[in-house]
């Protein structure tokens, strides 16, 4: 199981339906995050200040995409930033939403597909908090999620991407089960059933097994995870072809990234 599927899917409980893993896996209470730590979403996780220094050294209105139920996007919100939201499931921008209202947040939020964007306003920063962009199945994808970005960003914006490079699971780690506990005490399993990759088409796919153990009879079901990777160089031929020029490519330590880097995040802006 690669690291980001596997701490990524392992923050997630059951839920209902959607065409999209996000839809049918909620997050787990925060108790949840002492299980997959504080790089549930690659390293630097979901710290609100990374996004909030560079919405701040860019200037607002910024765009979070794939904010699903809204970490680090109502820790913005709560500072005082102009951010809005976008995901593909309904069901957590729901979440996000009752989120936002118990803590007596205004929040924006759209429910639109990374590669199919048609937002009413232009943004000077633009980011998602995590490796998401790894989710989008193949390049042609990946390319239409670029234009769009383009699209809806301002004169003199800047847009942040982190990508993720997955390795193989080892033959030992298939099977093996991680648990954390809910906030209801219920304990949740996940595990990696199986895993298949196609180095054509930069693809890894692992069908994941989740559990949930508490109050009644146990839910038990398999999901499978699809990421498609990106070479630096083919990364940033892509963001060219949609009228993106790569300012800086980082590693999790802010220095300059490696070609092969498992996690590096790119710093884009308009040509």
């Amino acid at each position: 199981m690669g690291l980001l599927s596997g701490r990524l899917a392992a923050t997630r409980i059951f839920a209902g339906g959607g065409d999209h893993p996000r839809a049918t896996l909620r997050p787990v209470a925060r108790d949840g995050e002492k299980f997959v730590g504080a790089a549930a979403h690659g390293p630097g996780g979901f710290d609100p200040e990374i996004y909030a220094s560079f919405v701040r050294e860019t200037g607002g209105p910024a765009l979070e995409l794939g904010c699903g139920d809204g970490d680090p996007l109502l820790a913005l919100r709560r500072s005082g930033l102009d951010v809005e939201g976008v995901d593909s499931s309904a069901d957590m921008l729901k979440r996000c939403r009752r989120r936002a209202d118990a803590a007596g947040l205004s929040v924006t939020v759209h429910h639109q597909r990374m590669e199919a964007l048609g937002l009413p306003r232009r943004f000077r920063a633009v980011f998602l908090a995590g490796p998401a962009f790894n989710l989008l199945p193949d390049d042609k994808t990946a390319a239409a999620a670029l234009h769009g970005i383009r699209r809806h960003l301002s004169d003199g914006g800047s847009v942040l991407i982190p990508l993720h490079l997955p390795s193989p699971t080892p033959a030992e780690k298939v099977g093996e089960v991680r648990t954390a506990v809910a906030d209801d005490g219920a304990e949740l399993r996940v595990s990696l059933v199986s895993e298949e990759r196609d180095e054509a088409p930069r693809t890894q796919t692992a069908v994941l097994r989740y559990e949930r153990h508490g109050a009644g009879a146990p839910t038990v079901v398999e999901r499978p995870w699809l990421l498609h990777w990106y070479p630096r160089a083919v990364f940033e031929e892509l963001a060219a072809a949609a009228g993106l020029t790569t300012v800086s490519v980082t590693g999790p330590d802010g220095n300059a990234a490696a070609d092969d880097a498992a996690y590096m995040t790119f710093r884009l802006r308009g040509a």
